[in-house]
């Protein structure tokens, strides 16, 4: 039995005594209802109907039987956008009653102090080398809008942001200051484009310097942001591409040869690509020490 609103409505009336046709219940769940001998059919020449026998026995079935202890409750919370799993377990006995996200949010990460808020709380943003900070209520965080977000494909570039503060001081001069965030490992989620939607300040986005990269780019930031988003192009993109992946150039082709190029600053970027017929990983870019 799948749970919706319509059903539960249809259960509302039944338990108020009145009469349903019997086409709009169907399935073995109510085929074990008459068999049970909560519901009966009565003919009215072609036409059947079901009707409860007795509504309060009815109800009773349906929490014992169905886990749907509180009819009303159970449509309020199916129309809900955002039920806590306590409560669905309070009203059906059952944390997964309506399919519900657990985990939000996103990672951050910074090699210097960013002032920000969460839940109107000020927090500073400095994880420990080799931590990160994860930020939930996403909803509810903010930063200043001078503060350039950076958006980091590769879990180890992201890891290793201060081995990288010569590529990110180039695109933020003046010793500007620059939050890093990542998509991984909630790369499924829509979080971090809706925060980034939310808020007014500058994006660049930095991933690896192929076919690939470039569609991430356009199809999940550059279509929600327009021009407040660039893509990270350092000055010395050409020689990195030239002693780049033949072999990633050749496997992209296919799905990624043909691409529209919505953004135009990224034209000269995807003509090198397919000049040299090559691609390179960003990883390159963090400085071994």
């Amino acid at each position: 039995m799948k749970k919706t609103v319509a059903l539960i409505d249809k259960f509302i009336s039944l338990a108020n005594g009145e009469a349903l046709p019997a086409s709009s219940l169907r399935g073995d769940w109510i085929e074990q209802m008459l068999e049970d001998g909560v519901l009966m059919v009565t003919s009215h020449g072609s036409r059947k109907t079901l009707r409860a026998i007795d509504g309060r026995s009815f109800c009773e079935y349906l929490s014992n039987k169905c886990n749907i202890r509180d009819l009303e409750e159970c449509r309020r919370l199916l129309l809900s956008d955002n039920v806590e799993r306590a409560v669905q377990v309070a009203v059906t006995g059952d944390s997964k009653y309506r399919e519900k996200r657990t985990f939000y949010g996103f990672l951050v990460n910074s090699y210097q102090p960013i002032p920000a808020t969460v839940n109107g709380y000020p927090k500073t943003i400095l994880p420990l080398e080799g931590t990160f900070d994860f930020i939930y209520d996403y909803w509810k965080f903010a930063i200043p809008e001078d503060v350039v977000v950076i958006g980091i494909e590769n879990p180890e570039n992201f890891r290793y942001v201060s081995a990288q503060k010569k590529l990110f001081g180039s695109v933020v001069p003046d010793g500007g200051k620059q939050l890093f965030v990542s998509r991984y490992p909630q790369e499924q989620s829509k979080d971090l484009i809706c925060w980034l939607q939310s808020i007014p300040n500058r994006y660049i986005h930095f991933g690896d310097f192929d076919l690939a990269g470039v569609h991430i780019y356009l199809t999940s930031f550059y279509k929600y942001l327009g021009e407040r988003a660039s893509f990270l192009i350092p000055a010395d993109y050409e020689y990195r591409i030239a002693h780049g992946s033949r072999e990633r150039y050749n496997h992209q082709l296919e799905k990624y040869g043909k691409m529209q190029v919505t953004d135009p600053r990224l034209e000269e970027l995807v003509a090198c690509i397919h000049q040299y017929h090559r691609g390179y990983d960003q990883e390159g870019y963090i400085e071994r020490i």
